[in-house]
């Protein structure tokens, strides 16, 4: 029998390389299709016996958490492990709100303590997430949580939630052979600090199989499950069919040769990229079992040559947009509807706006300050937004740590929520003006504005100047005038 090998999360805990996802419940509960819970919870028996106990799942996933827990109550909690998020709404939360979300899953799953929560954030402009994560933090110092992981982060945002002093193990994204995006700074902050990328999407749901080669094209909209209809989208962000067919063409010619399927590739491909800590294959529980060619993936090898040969093909795909977890906060929106409308209806106001006037209006961020010192965090005139100076600060604390380059994204992320505040964006901003205390920081600081600015490019000073609160290493002020 093939022997699944594991990867520490963290040294009480360690998973699979292959994580069964259970995603595909949520899609074969589509139009009010209620699941046998029990006997969809017995159909997870057959992935264990073969080694595979690490299962994946969320608190939309339909029936998945209440299925999972009756299969660990049936097996005993110590023989799998399961690992759930947590998607709230956008806007404003609550510690209550936090401990309720985390009790449902408790609940549902039969678990005293969750083996990992993985949060998902939908708008970085609105700091609420960070409450969120904080309170998650002190959920798991109490005992009800192992450990935490995120879900759709960036780069970025992971390297400023682990800045910021929130342990985080893992992060679960997009990354596949026709999704690339996690290859440069995504690994590079994993790797510097520890953190485990937990890979969904890498079969497209299922298109990266020898099923689908030299199939003719179908809208994404009309293929037959939501996993299908989303990947179909990156497929044709990636260069559209044709390419897709190359690939296939490509791992099929290899396959053969090593007497294996195309998707036994293109995992294996992508567990053996770096940081990489294993890979999400998704399960139709009691509908289809393709464990015998899951098992595969560890009885081969990938020469050097085979991985330039793949390597050669994705190059002349097209790079999918924007950033990891990219496709579920803007354009183009990599979803199974092409939108999130099967996600939410809409953004919450990052702050709170008071009309002052017939052409007047004021942002407010409830800082003691505003009130003491007579400012607020923004100002619209007519069809300009004037941001005041901004600080890494959030209610009472200090976000991103001594990190000057996460301090300034949480920066420019707070005037961009200012902005989203009156109607605006970043792409509005006419001027930028930056305050460090430390020179040395100089190029941190600036390279970080670049990332954020870089296609907009207002005007700009940066200056050294003494800042009030010793942990701040930058600040900075926006002007922005809104278009049409």
């Amino acid at each position: 029998m093939t022997k699944i090998p594991t990867t520490e999360l963290a040294s009480d805990l360690h998973i699979s390389k292959i994580l069964t996802g259970l995603w595909q419940i949520a899609d074969m509960e589509r139009n009010d299709q209620q699941l046998d819970l029990d006997a969809t919870a017995d159909a997870m028996q057959p992935y264990l016996d073969a080694g595979l106990s690490t299962f994946d799942m969320a608190d939309h996933y339909g029936s998945a958490e209440l299925i999972s827990g009756r299969f660990r109550k049936k097996v005993g909690g110590d023989r799998v492990q399961l690992l759930t998020k947590w998607v709230p709404e956008p806007g404003k939360g609550s510690k209550e709100k936090v401990r309720k979300a985390v009790q449902q899953a408790l609940d549902r799953m039969q678990m005293e303590q969750l083996d990992l929560l993985q949060y998902h954030a939908w708008n970085y402009a609105d700091a609420s997430y960070l409450d969120d994560l904080y309170w998650l933090q002190e959920l798991k110092e109490e005992g009800l949580i192992r450990h935490l992981g995120l879900t759709n982060f960036d780069a970025t945002h992971l390297n400023l939630v682990l800045q910021s002093g929130i342990e985080v193990v893992s992060n679960q994204i997009c990354y596949s052979l026709i999704d690339q995006r996690a290859r440069g700074p995504m690994t590079e902050v994993c790797q510097r600090h520890g953190v485990k990328i937990l890979a969904f999407g890498t079969l497209a749901g299922g298109l990266l199989s020898d099923r689908w080669l030299d199939q003719p094209d179908r809208p994404a909209d009309q293929m037959d499950t939501w996993s299908q209809m989303k990947y179909k989208r990156f497929i044709d962000e990636a260069g559209g069919w044709d390419h897709f067919q190359t690939l296939l063409g490509t791992l099929h010619k290899m396959a053969r040769k090593k007497e294996i399927s195309i998707a036994n590739l293109a995992c294996r491909y992508m567990l053996e990229q770096e940081a990489v800590g294993g890979i999400i294959i998704g399960a139709r529980l009691g509908k289809s079992n393709r464990i015998p060619d899951n098992l595969h993936l560890f009885e081969f090898d990938l020469s050097e040559a085979d991985k330039t040969q793949i390597q050669s093909v994705l190059d002349e795909l097209t790079s999918i947009p924007g950033n990891c977890g990219d496709e579920y906060r803007k354009p183009p929106f990599l979803t199974a509807s092409g939108d999130l409308s099967h996600h939410l209806e809409s953004f919450p106001s990052p702050f709170p706006v008071e009309q002052t006037g017939p052409d007047r209006a004021r942002a407010l961020s409830g800082v003691p300050w505003e009130e003491m010192a007579g400012y607020c965090r923004a100002v619209k005139a007519g069809n300009r937004i004037h941001v005041s100076g901004t600080t890494a600060s959030h209610r009472d604390r200090q976000v991103g740590g001594d990190d000057p380059a996460a301090q300034t994204h949480f920066v420019i992320d707070k005037i961009e929520g200012a902005l989203q505040s009156f109607g605006g964006s970043l792409e509005d901003v006419v001027r930028t003006r930056i305050f460090i205390p430390r020179i040395e920081d100089w190029e941190a600081v600036a390279k970080a504005h670049g990332e954020r600015f870089g296609n907009i490019k207002p005007a700009n000073t940066l200056v050294q100047a003494g800042l009030i609160g010793e942990a701040y290493l930058v600040e900075i002020e926006a002007e922005a005038v809104l278009q049409g």
